[in-house]
C-alpha cells in the first residue's frame, strides 16, 4: 500500500479539495482507496460523506492514531492511502509525513503561501521523505501566456530544492462546485480543464508511487 500526505501549513490552500480529488481519481482507476482525515474540520469527511456513488472509504482519526489505521487499512488490502492533514500543529503534520510514501505541498502563489512551504520542504527533507510541490489556485493563462504571479512564484519554489509537478491546479469553479457534491472535477465535468488538470497530476504522480525516479517520470 502506498501513502500520500496532503500537506499545507497556510489554510484557505485548497489542501482538502485536491486530498478528496486525488482519493476518488485513485479509487476511480481502480485502486481501492481509503482517505484518512486528521484535520480536525473534518472537511474532506464531509465532502465524501455528501457523496452519492461508491467511493473511497473515510476514516475520521486523530494523527496518534495514523500508523495503525495505516497498518489496518494495509492488512485489510487497501492500495491507497491518501491523508488530509491540518494547517496545524506541527506535530500532527509530521506524523503524517513519517507515515508517507509521497508528501504532495500545496501551495497558492503567494508570498504567504511560499514562506510555508519552504518550511514544510525542509521537515520532509530532514525526515528523509519523497515531495512534490503542487502549484494551487494559480489564475488562468492570459493569451496563452503565463500570469507574472505564477512565474515569480515557480522561480521562488524551486529555492526549496523540493520539486515542483509539471502540472499546476488554476482557480476554477469546477472544483468547489463537484466537492460540494461528493465528486471529483472529472465525474462533475469529463471535458473540463479543471478535470484535464487532476488526471495529468495524477499522471505524473501514480509513477511516483511505483517506484519510478523523476527523471523516468518526466520521460514517460
Amino acid at each position: 500500500m502506498k501513502t500520500i500526505a496532503v500537506i499545507s501549513r497556510k489554510g484557505g490552500s485548497g489542501k482538502t479539495t485536491l486530498a478528496v480529488n486525488l482519493a476518488i481519481t485513485a479509487y476511480l482507476s481502480g485502486l481501492r482507496t481509503m482517505l484518512a482525515d486528521i484535520d480536525l474540520q473534518r472537511s474532506a469527511t464531509d465532502a465524501l460523506k455528501a457523496r452519492a456513488a461508491p467511493g473511497p472509504a473515510v476514516m475520521e482519526i486523530n494523527a496518534g492514531k495514523l500508523f495503525q489505521t495505516k497498518t489496518h487499512a494495509d492488512y485489510s488490502g487497501f492500495e491507497c492511502l491518501i491523508v488530509d492533514t491540518p494547517a496545524a500543529p506541527d506535530t500532527d503534520v509530521l506524523q503524517a509525513v513519517q507515515c508517507a510514501d509521497l508528501c504532495l505541498l500545496v501551495c497558492r502563489p503567494t508570498f504567504l503561501d511560499i514562506a510555508s512551504i519552504a518550511r514544510s520542504a525542509e521537515a520532509v527533507r530532514r525526515l528523509g521523505k519523497k515531495g512534490l510541490i503542487v502549484l494551487n489556485q494559480a489564475p488562468p493563462r492570459r493569451n496563452g501566456a503565463e500570469p507574472s504571479t505564477v512565474l515569480k512564484a515557480a522561480e521562488a519554489l524551486r529555492f526549496t530544492g523540493m520539486p515542483m509537478a509539471p502540472v499546476g491546479l488554476r482557480a476554477r469553479a469546477a472544483f468547489q462546485q463537484s466537492i460540494a457534491h461528493g465528486r471529483s472535477v472529472c465525474e462533475w465535468d469529463a471535458q473540463s480543464s479543471a478535470s484535464q488538470e487532476i488526471e495529468r497530476l495524477w499522471g505524473h504522480i501514480a509513477p511516483i508511487l511505483r517506484g519510478q525516479s523523476d527523471l523516468e517520470v518526466r520521460a514517460s
